[in-house]
């Protein structure tokens, strides 16, 4: 079967869009757009956020869905309206090296590695100091 729309892209880009081109002023305001819109999604974010997703990994590896359980469970309603931030700080942590993860059956889980078991061990010593060490990790990802 023939797919009428199978060259669209191709084809748009050498007719409709080929003298189509934005300014650099244009390109810097839906960027910052972009990076103000993020900053509010990370404003929900706070330290003990982060402590709490760490605590509920430090003992087993456990899947997005199960963290969210845990976090509902101690009360920590950040993601119960937007759960989709909680993946996108799942991924920052990991990207951080805070946490790895592996699959398995088709489902990511979320483990506490040695960096993190560092986090959450200063963060219990010393609260002021990790508190700002968490702080600067929120503000790094919204930009």
């Amino acid at each position: 079967m023939n797919d009428p729309f199978m060259n669209l892209k191709s084809s748009m880009k050498k007719s409709i869009f080929k003298d189509l081109s934005f300014s650099n002023e244009r390109k810097s305001a839906v960027k910052e757009a972009i990076r103000t819109n993020q900053q509010s999604q990370f404003d929900n974010w706070n330290s003990e956020t982060i402590i709490a997703i760490l605590e509920s990994v430090q003992h087993e590896s456990k899947d997005g869905y199960n963290i969210s359980i845990q976090l509902f469970q101690k009360n920590e309603h950040t993601f119960q309206k937007n759960e989709g931030q909680l993946y996108t700080l799942l991924h920052l942590l990991e990207n951080k090296e805070i946490l790895t993860s592996n699959w398995i059956n088709k489902k990511k889980y979320y483990s506490l590695n040695s960096k993190g078991k560092k986090y959450l061990a200063t963060y219990k010593e010393d609260i002021s100091k990790q508190k700002i060490s968490l702080e600067h990790l929120i503000e790094e990802a919204s930009l």
